[in-house]
């Protein structure tokens, strides 16, 4: 199979097009030409070239209708623009329109082959950034299925038998025999949590949540996420302290994915609260956004880590100490509320605790 890079010259100077040819002889390429737009149009959908020049000024199409045309049909091919007729609001136009380059008339056989190399590096680009990026789709649909059946499904089995074995043996296991069981038990049921978590971040199409967006009220939503994270807090003697007004516009989104973002962040904040501290949860209306904060006075996180703490899984060095932490639910949270239009950031200094701040449009109430 040839796997020689195609280049198309467009140009109605015959001597420009033999001397371009003349110039890439030996470069190991295919190169073609054309003496008018209608021509090299067709010929790129013959051919669907690496790399088109294109000269502006030509009888027939314009060189910019023609840039335009390549461009529609398709964009990772790379254009260079060829003019005798060079100014800078045409070299701007060109590149609007989607050129690469801009190469003025006369140029010498090395400036020619500088820019046909640095063209198709561009163009090697493009293609391995689609490529990489196709990869990373495929990923993410087979995973779910991929980890039900190569590692979900194994463990429920496993878990089933012990549930099984342990009460079948429960009146002969010694007392070290059925603590060792329910550790077993308790460390699979952790991992068939994580793996939930894991299918939720990459299986679930966050956008879909939209279709059943209601207006909510924000103070019904942070109740329920403190009533659910509450057993947690008081394992822990901390005490949730909120302040969030009902007279707050309703913001608009799904409530049950809400709730659960800030359970996660809620969550977050007691998990790295010192025992016996507060956690703070406050919600305020300002510029038409819902700002909700939730402080805590914990272990904090260092400067360097703070860009990468809401990235996919992402663990500082404070979290290598907590059991159970994946950073799992603070990805989740942000995918639920970039979905609902929103932002989040987060704001810390290590020993003094961490602040997470979630902006989400805010609707006006009606009357």
């Amino acid at each position: 199979m040839d796997n020689k890079p195609t280049i198309l010259i467009i140009d109605d100077e015959e001597v420009v097009l033999d001397s371009c040819t003349m110039i890439l002889v030996g470069g190991n390429y295919n190169v073609m030409t054309a003496q008018d737009g209608m021509t090299g149009l067709k010929l790129v959908d013959e051919l669907q070239p690496d790399l088109v020049y294109i000269d502006l000024k030509m009888p027939g199409i314009p060189g910019t209708e023609v840039l335009e045309k390549i461009t529609e049909k398709n964009p990772t091919i790379v254009a260079i623009v060829i003019t005798g007729y060079a100014t800078v609001t045409s070299a701007v136009e060109a590149m609007k329109k989607g050129a690469y380059d801009f190469l003025p008339k006369p140029f010498t056989p090395d400036e020619f082959r500088l820019i046909t190399k640095r063209g198709l590096e561009r163009r090697r680009l493009i293609l391995e950034t689609i490529s990489l990026r196709k990869d990373k789709e495929m990923l993410r649909e087979n995973f779910a299925a991929i980890v039900s059946h190569e590692l979900k499904s194994p463990l429920g089995a496993i878990q089933q038998n012990l549930f099984i074995l342990s009460d079948e043996l429960s009146n002969r296991l010694t007392e070290s025999e059925k603590v060792k069981f329910e550790h077993m038990k308790s460390r699979i049921d952790d991992l068939i949590k994580l793996i939930n978590s894991w299918l939720r971040v990459y299986s679930v199409d966050m956008s879909k949540i939209k279709d059943s967006f209601t207006a909510i009220p924000v103070h019904d939503v942070i109740s329920n996420a403190i009533e659910d994270i509450q057993p947690q807090a008081v394992r822990k003697d901390i005490q949730l302290v909120t302040n969030v007004s009902e007279k707050l516009n309703p913001i608009e989104g799904d409530k049950t994915s809400l709730e659960e973002a800030l359970v996660n962040i809620i969550g977050n904040a007691i998990k790295y609260s010192y025992p016996s501290s507060k956690v703070f949860v406050n919600a305020v209306e300002n510029n038409g956004n819902i700002e909700i904060d939730v402080i805590d006075t914990g272990v904090g996180i260092a400067e360097e880590e703070l860009p990468n703490v809401l990235s996919d899984f992402y663990r500082g060095g404070s979290a290598q100490s907590v059991e159970g932490s994946h950073g799992i639910g603070l990805t989740v949270s942000r995918k639920i509320i970039e979905a609902h239009n929103g932002t989040i950031c987060v704001k810390s200094q290590l020993s003094h605790g961490t602040t997470f701040t979630i902006r989400l449009p805010s609707m006006k109430k009606k009357v």
